[in-house]
Order: structure tokens, then C-alpha cells, then sequence
């Protein structure tokens, strides 16, 4: 009988995207076309179409593409110190940096570390270029981030004339070289088992996990790797001795779901490979906002509401480009002592204008204003509504209709010039204007 590790299994190279059969158990294996061991291989290589792309440490990547000389210097994306990372490069991860981590802690695990303000405008701008080569494979891409997408290319290679395996190397190629970035790939039987493979072997990483190889693959991961286990959940399962898929496999159903209700079902079904989900294209946002981390704490409402305009105008900005208007303003701060404090106010018609954003959260602000120090102000817009119920001219309030004819026009003139042709005075200034007093009488 022929022993597994014998079988010829479907191989592809990703240097040169030749295909072949190999031995499982070959050492070094080498592509016989161009000799190179960047090599793919799996039993169910091409029975196999939906995939998980994500961007290997996305802003620090586009950072060091932009300037070489970061090239082999680690390099934290995020705020100044009172801020947090946003992303790490790998040769900073070495030093223990993680996302989330707060900037002075990242500095002293990483002293030598160059950090960079985020660079959001470039970072969406690169995002879009790579979903752009991602369409042109497949219509069915669910974004889940800036840098990272589900796809599924079942159907595909009557169209492109290549299995999906294929076609996903070709693409990884193809990003690294035009666009200058790297991806990792997880191909799998589901959403679910894609995005952990991934994961697995990052950065440039081409990880696939079959229907066959799924519960060995699994039993031997700790449960925090089911999406949707946090801190908390995973503390109370390890309070009941549970750590371990492994742990999970060898359950039943109904015990988990008396025990633990839905999730236990969840951790039923995903500690076996079960995901019935599928690419969907129509994930809409249910909110779009925007923070700033103080590099200080400000108590003032002048200088509060000097960074609430920005905010609003940032807002705004991403509405207009979503084309979004929502009903619900919330506004956000973030005390010296780290209590989140949140207001929200429903408008009587949706909107996208940064004026009527900026106007509605500064009412909310005005009585947080008591001089309690802030290290974080945000404003967020929700409930969206179609596009054509909003900014309405409004009969009771003229000016407010005047003014919204000049933010249209305004944003007429920065798509056509460029975004620092015209601005506000406020923008220019730093604050907002003062009211004017009314003209005395000659």
C-alpha cells in the first residue's frame, strides 16, 4: 500500500506560478520549472475558493515603501506618547510592540523605534488600489477593514483559466511588485477557517487549510483564536477548565448550549471547522466617526471645540466619499482618568455637512465643559438614511440653508482643484470664529 506522504500532491510555485505534483514528503522541494522553494502544496489545492487577504503590517509597510531608509529600522504607526500603536512592523513586533499597546510602553520595549503619525488619506488610497485588484478576480469581495478582505472565487477559473490558488499567488505578485506592499493569504473550505489561516504564517504567508485537515488543525490551537472569544469570555471558560479546541472537540452540543447559550453552540460548531457564512458584498457601515488622543489634557471649551471642527470636517469628509448622511450625532471624550463619556442628539433630518456636525457636538460639549481635563474628544455619525433626505433647504432656518450651499460648493471646488484649494477660516485660524457684534448706529 502506498504510504500517504507518497502520493503526488498538486503543487504550485509562487515565484513562477508553474503547477505540478510533488511527493509531500520531499525535503527542500523546488519548483522544477525555476528552481526556487517558494512553493504551495496541499491535497485540495485546487478544490478549494474562499480566501482571506490580509496586508502584512499595512501603515508600516506603506511607511517603509515610501522611505527606504525605514527599510531595516522598526517603525510604530500612532500617536505621540500620550497615544496608542495603530501598527507595528515586524521588526518592532520582535521587541513585543503590539496594536493597542500605549505609545510609552512601545517605546520603552523599543527605544530605537521610529514613530510616524498615521498617514490615514495615503493608507485608504493604497487600501483602495489593492481592493481594485481584488475585483478584478472576483465580484465577491467583503471588505473588513482598510487592509484586509474576504473573497470568493468559486466560478473563477472558467474565467481566468486558473484555479483560485493559482490566481491568489499570481495576485500576491502582483501587489508586491506594483503597488509595493506584501499580503498573507489563507484559502480554506470558509470564512471562519480562511481568515485563521492567514494568520498563520505571516508576513508574505500563502497558508491553506482543507476539509480533511481541519480538526487536526484546530485541536491543537488555544480557544482565544475563535473569533468573537474575548478576554472576558475566555477567562470565565478557563475558570471551567476549558483552554484548548482540542477541549471543545470533545464535547457535545447540548452540554455547551445548557452551560453557555448561543456562544456555547458557536464554540460547538467553529471547534469542528463549521461555518456556513458566506462573502457577502453588502457589509454597509453603521457608523462613521472620527478621535483625536490630546497631546495634552484640555479642559478649556475654546480649545475643545478648536479640535471639534477638524473632527467634523474629517467626519464630513468620509460621509461625502461613502456617500452616507446619517440622522444621530455622537459626541465622545475621554476624561483624564480614562471614563468614557458619550452624548448623543437625533436631528430632525439627515445630514454629511461638516457645519451642522460640528454646531450639533459643540451643544453636546458646551455643558462637559466644566473644567474637567479631556484626553480624547471624537465625534461619530449613525442611523443613515437615503442620501436624497439630506440637507433639505430649510424654510425656518435660512442661514443654515446658506450655509449649506456654501460647504457644497466649497466641496465642488476641492474636487476639481484639490483638497487645499479653498478653506474655512476656522481651518485657517485654529478656532472658531467669534460671533459679530451687532453694528451700532451711526
Amino acid at each position: 500500500m502506498t504510504a500517504p506522504e507518497d502520493i503526488l500532491q498538486p503543487t504550485v510555485c509562487r515565484a513562477c506560478f508553474h503547477q505540478f505534483n510533488l511527493k509531500a514528503c520531499t525535503k527542500r522541494p523546488a519548483c522544477p520549472s525555476c528552481g526556487r522553494n517558494r512553493i504551495i502544496q496541499h491535497p485540495e489545492l485546487y478544490d478549494l475558493h474562499t480566501a482571506h487577504i490580509d496586508c502584512d503590517a499595512f501603515y508600516a509597510a506603506v511607511e517603509k515603501r515610501d522611505n527606504p531608509e525605514l527599510a531595516t529600522i522598526p517603525v510604530i504607526i500612532g500617536g505621540e506618547h500620550r497615544g496608542v500603536v495603530s501598527t507595528a512592523c515586524y521588526i518592532a513586533r520582535m521587541s513585543g510592540v503590539r496594536s493597542a499597546m500605549p505609545m510609552f510602553k512601545a517605546k520603552k520595549l523599543c527605544p530605537d523605534a521610529v514613530v510616524i503619525r498615521p498617514r490615514m488619506k495615503v493608507y485608504q488610497q493604497v487600501g483602495r488600489q489593492v481592493k481594485e485588484k481584488y475585483h478584478k478576480l472576483t465580484p465577491l469581495v467583503q471588505p473588513l477593514s482598510i487592509d484586509e478582505a474576504f473573497l470568493d472565487l468559486k466560478g473563477t477559473q472558467r474565467l481566468h483559466g486558473m484555479p483560485p490558488a493559482v490566481l491568489l499567488a499570481r495576485l500576491t505578485a502582483e501587489i508586491e511588485e506594483e503597488i509595493g506592499i506584501s499580503v498573507s493569504v489563507g484559502l480554506a473550505p470558509n470564512k471562519f477557517l480562511a481568515k485563521l489561516a492567514s494568520d498563520m504564517n505571516k508576513p508574505r504567508g500563502f497558508t491553506i487549510i482543507g476539509k480533511a485537515d481541519t480538526l487536526e488543525i484546530l485541536a491543537e490551537l488555544p480557544i482565544t483564536r475563535i473569533y468573537g472569544i474575548g478576554a472576558k469570555t475566555a477567562q470565565k471558560l478557563k475558570k471551567d477548565g476549558l483552554t484548548q479546541i482540542r477541549q471543545l472537540q470533545d464535547m457535545e452540543e447540548g452540554p455547551l448550549m445548557r452551560k453557555y447559550g448561543e456562544t456555547g453552540q458557536r464554540l460547538y460548531r467553529l471547534s469542528r471547522g463549521i461555518d456556513t457564512r458566506s462573502v457577502t458584498t453588502s457589509s454597509k457601515a453603521k457608523s462613521v466617526s472620527s478621535e483625536r488622543t490630546l497631546a495634552r489634557d484640555l479642559a478649556d471649551f475654546t480649545a475643545l471645540e478648536n479640535k471639534l471642527w477638524s473632527i467634523s470636517d474629517t467626519v464630513a469628509a468620509d460621509l461625502k466619499r461613502k456617500q452616507l448622511a446619517g440622522l444621530t450625532v455622537t459626541l465622545k471624550l475621554k476624561t483624564s482618568m480614562h471614563r468614557i463619556i458619550t452624548r448623543s442628539r437625533t436631528l430632525d433630518a439627515p445630514t454629511q455637512l461638516a457645519e451642522i456636525i460640528f454646531e450639533t457636538s459643540r451643544d453636546m460639549l458646551r455643558p462637559l465643559s466644566d473644567g474637567t481635563p479631556y484626553r480624547l474628544i471624537g465625534v461619530g455619525l449613525s442611523h443613515f438614511r437615503p442620501l436624497v433626505e439630506a440637507d433639505q433647504p430649510d424654510l425656518v432656518e435660512p442661514k443654515r440653508t446658506k450655509r449649506a450651499n456654501v460647504e457644497r460648493a466649497m466641496d465642488r471646488l476641492k474636487d476639481r482643484f484639490g483638497k487645499t484649494t479653498i478653506k474655512k477660516g476656522r481651518s485657517l485660524a485654529g478656532k472658531p470664529p467669534k460671533a459679530k457684534k451687532p453694528a451700532k448706529d451711526a
